[in-house]
């Protein structure tokens, strides 16, 4: 079972906001833009069911970053609201790791990029809800189901897809190739996680890799596609160096807010 010791941790009111804030800034980013790329699958789904799924994950996503965002704004204390933080911002501004920000793809490229991120979301809720800042740990509560049906989702149709047909094996193989190499980011800790595992705050993200490699390979398996070794971590959008892909997201995502600022309904 995953454990994980925050016994050094600070007491949550001792956690200094300008040290915080970066982390949960992070984390809502991640959760947005990976929201924004599934509601992109919305009335294009393979089939209905599948449409409404990819749809509620988005949802559930959103939720997500909102909370993240609210406590965000709460820690940097300069005014600025949910809104201002999701939708007025530049890209070079935002801070969620490269995975999330990748185009859709066939559905075996966006279910492969949804199985990624899953593996790491669950075994890092699982953590947060025990850590020692009660408002972190309260929005991984209420997210942490969320995530455990999102990881299953995606794990199902990992399986699916590669003990499926020859053309929905070679369509899986060839996402996973393009995309394993944006999953090492996840749980390479930008400075502002760095400093938080130090004091206890955030978890050492290595006692997660153990869980996290081992439910990979098993579901891989059960997929019969072989688990790519040795692959280089591409990295950058934790401190802001993102790929083109972003900055197009970007402009459709944040086109309302920028056309008529301050819109209120």
């Amino acid at each position: 079972m995953l454990t994980q010791d925050f016994t050094n941790a600070t007491a949550t009111s001792a956690t200094e906001p300008s040290l915080l804030f970066p982390f949960v800034l992070q984390l809502a980013d991640t959760s947005l833009i990976l929201a924004h790329r599934l509601s992109e699958w919305c009335g294009h789904g393979p089939i209905l069911e599948q449409d409404l799924a990819m749809a509620n994950i988005a949802l559930d996503l959103l939720g997500e970053a909102r909370s993240y965002y609210q406590y965000a704004a709460e820690l940097e204390g300069k005014g600025r609201t949910e809104d201002d933080l999701a939708y007025l911002r530049s890209a070079v501004e935002y801070r969620n790791p490269l995975l999330v920000e990748q185009p859709n793809g066939d559905f075996a490229h966006t279910v492969v990029r949804q199985f990624l991120f899953d593996n790491y979301h669950y075994h890092l809720l699982k953590a947060l809800k025990d850590g020692p800042d009660t408002h972190l740990a309260g929005i991984a509560e209420k997210s942490f189901k969320e995530a455990a049906y999102h990881l299953k989702w995606s794990s199902e149709w990992i399986i699916r897809l590669g003990d499926g047909t020859a053309e929905s094996w070679q369509r899986l193989d060839k996402a996973i190739a393009a995309l394993w190499r944006f999953a090492g980011e996840l749980t390479t800790p930008a400075p502002a996680e760095t400093a938080l595992q130090e004091i206890g705050v955030v978890p050492d993200y290595a006692t997660l890799l153990p869980a996290m490699q081992a439910y990979a390979a098993q579901v891989l398996a059960e997929a019969t596609v072989p688990e790519p070794t040795a692959v280089f971590a591409q990295q950058g959008g934790k401190i802001g160096r993102h790929s083109e892909h972003l900055g197009y997201l970007l402009s459709e995502l944040q086109y309302m807010q920028r056309t008529y600022p301050g819109m209120t309904w």
